[in-house]
């Protein structure tokens, strides 16, 4: 027997305790699961497909379709006056204790329901790590935040309001302040039973929050039957997203992400040196600087992109995608170098817009006055 074949062998009988063995086995399936991601973006890849074959097929890879009727829990059914208040809510700066900053500061409809900047600017002025994600289409989401920290629209909510980085309000102070203010207290005893609270206030922002829904895009469309309402380019740049560019086997699903987190080596940049991502959350190891896939539905009206910010355009995103990342020790086994040539980059950045459509007209509501 050779010097290697017997290494190979005595490298497999070490003795283990059960703790190791166990840690060994751990091990192993980590490797065959990274494996089969591997296998599955491996074959995306090589998934083939002509402009012909495309308009004939009903459904496509990644479960890619148009969106169903807006999710709404039992807990919190949607009304109009619920909506109504919601709304006043969403855009009333005395959400914020210096009454300077209101929910559609960072999510103004004009910019996306984002606020067009790398990093939202929080409290006193300061520059916040992360960039603000849009309100459009969360209904359709799991968890919230780009670290997933909050399980509901409605907790998510609540979040930004008391947070001392951004609207830096204490829960008594705001129940105080929406009592003071009599077309409130009305509002919220008609919609709730009870005069004004924080988880009330979470319900009806996140009532308002679930009309913020855009169905109608040129590929809702393409997918409802109409094929003529995706041009040559933007399918082409379709069939590069569910094959050679491998997309879907992230952004699937009718609302185009997997609701999962995954880390791509994002460059750090903002004022934060580090940022762990859905680890704070978990404080497992391997949720290290991963964040949530974000929908790719309006995408080209909420840059700039990525969790902090780091790529001003859509073409920037692909190129960073195409060179397969960028090296952290948690990549996700699904970021590899895709090789795409310009005019692939040029027809996925296409499809890319084709995904936006028309949003509902959402004006400045009327706010109560104090006395």
């Amino acid at each position: 027997m050779s010097k290697n074949k017997t290494n190979k062998k005595m490298h497999f009988l070490i003795p283990m305790s059960g703790g190791m063995a166990i840690i060994f086995s751990l091990m192993i399936v980590g490797i065959l699961n990274a494996e089969s991601e591997l296998e599955k973006v491996d074959k995306a890849r090589k998934n083939v497909l002509n402009i012909e074959t495309l308009d004939q097929m009903e459904k496509l890879p990644g479960d890619l379709g148009p969106l169903p009727p807006v999710p709404v829990p039992a807990d919190n059914p949607q009304t109009d006056a619920k909506i109504e208040l919601g709304k006043m809510l969403f855009f009333d700066t005395r959400l914020s204790f210096d009454k300077s900053m209101s929910c559609a500061t960072c999510h103004d409809p004009a910019k996306g329901y984002s606020d067009g900047l790398p990093r939202s600017i929080g409290f006193g002025g300061k520059e916040l790590g992360r960039h603000s994600p849009t309100v459009i289409n969360i209904a359709y989401n799991g968890a919230q935040f780009w670290d997933g920290r909050a399980a509901t629209m409605e907790e998510q909510a609540q979040g930004p309001i008391q947070a001392a980085g951004e609207m830096n309000l204490k829960p008594e102070e705001l129940v105080r302040r929406l009592n003071s203010t009599p077309e409130y207290k009305k509002r919220f005893l008609a919609v709730f039973g009870e005069g004004p609270s924080l988880p009330n206030v979470g319900k009806a922002i996140a009532s308002f929050e679930r009309t913020v829904v855009t169905q109608d895009s040129p590929f809702d469309k393409y997918m409802r039957g109409a094929k003529e309402a995706l041009t040559e380019q933007e399918k082409k740049g379709l069939i590069l997203f569910v094959g050679k560019a491998a997309c879907s086997q992230c952004h699937s699903g009718p609302n185009f992400t997997d609701s999962s987190y995954h880390a791509l080596g994002v460059p750090q940049v903002g004022p934060d040196k580090e940022d762990l991502g859905r680890f704070g959350v978990t404080k497992n190891e391997k949720d290290k600087m991963a964040f949530k896939t974000p929908s790719l539905r309006q995408i080209n009206q909420t840059a700039p992109y990525m969790h902090n910010g780091a790529f001003g355009t859509l073409e920037e995103v692909v190129d960073f995608y195409n060179k397969g990342g960028a090296s952290v020790p948690t990549k996700s086994s699904k970021m590899l170098k895709l090789n795409l040539t310009k005019k692939d980059k040029e027809h996925l950045v296409a499809f890319l817009k084709a995904l936006t459509g028309k949003l509902p007209v959402v004006s400045m509501p009327e706010l109560p006055k104090d006395h």
